[in-house]
């Protein structure tokens, strides 16, 4: 059975974008696509009341105690939320998220019912020196086993306008498979991550060991993250007028 599409619209430390809630938002489900929302915490409660399937772009792994600031998985799946990032590149570098740190997010969001969308991905001084496969199997190998979603975000195309090629970008997402044990590697979903964009997402989400994108900047205009869905095999959206 082919594994459904997923796009993610990772807000980071930004509002909802405008027309996020109308009848005809880009950013609802649609039968053959899963799109999942990662708004600000403030925000989580606003996009499940519009019927948003939501995600947390972080969760502490412990159920309680004195993390001022933080916020449980517990306490975000009783609040509605379904996915939750977890190590993503800017925690990694901002919040000194460990691998160990990010398994253990991993874990409880498993016990709290939800899915991790755990991400892995090398710097460009890491794959300049050929050290990209390295990097995102030992990012791996802390949550082996766990039945989680995969972002492959290579940090160096964050944010900046490079985006890996689609031969590049399949070559690692092989590689990602290639290293799940055979009950997950068919049912896996692995995210592409990295300026993707309305120009760009044909060519990558046609890759057959790519399931879908976590979309950063991209994702906070309606009109461009429509033409991301649009480029969705087998899931074609009516434009904008």
């Amino acid at each position: 059975m082919p594994r459904k599409p997923l796009i993610a619209a990772n807000w980071k430390m930004h509002s909802p974008p405008e027309g996020w809630d109308a009848e005809d938002s880009p950013y609802r489900t649609r039968e053959t696509t899963d799109i999942v929302v990662f708004p600000a915490f403030v925000d989580i409660r606003t996009c499940l009341e519009k019927f948003l399937t939501v995600g947390a772009q972080y969760g502490r792994p412990e159920p309680k105690g004195a993390f001022t600031g933080d916020v449980s998985m517990q306490i975000l799946s009783g609040h509605g939320c379904t996915y939750v990032l977890c190590g993503h590149s800017e925690r990694r570098k901002f919040h000194g998220e460990t691998d160990q740190f990010v398994a253990d997010q991993a874990r409880m969001a498993l016990e709290a019912g939800m899915i991790p969308v755990v991400c892995v991905g090398e710097t460009w001084e890491e794959r300049d020196a050929g050290r990209a496969q390295e990097t995102v199997e030992r990012q791996m190998r802390a949550v082996e086993g766990l039945p989680v979603t995969y972002a492959y975000e290579p940090v160096w195309a964050i944010g900046t306008g490079k985006t890996a090629t689609p031969e590049d970008a399949q070559a690692m997402h092989a590689f990602i498979r290639s290293l799940l044990p055979s009950d997950l590697a068919t049912t896996t979903r692995i995210l592409y991550g990295g300026s993707v964009k309305g120009e760009n997402a044909a060519s990558l989400l046609s890759q057959p060991d790519i399931d879908g994108a976590l979309v950063g900047g991209a994702s906070l205009e309606p009109k461009s993250f429509r033409e991301i869905l649009n480029a969705v095999p087998l899931a074609p959206l009516t434009p904008l007028s």
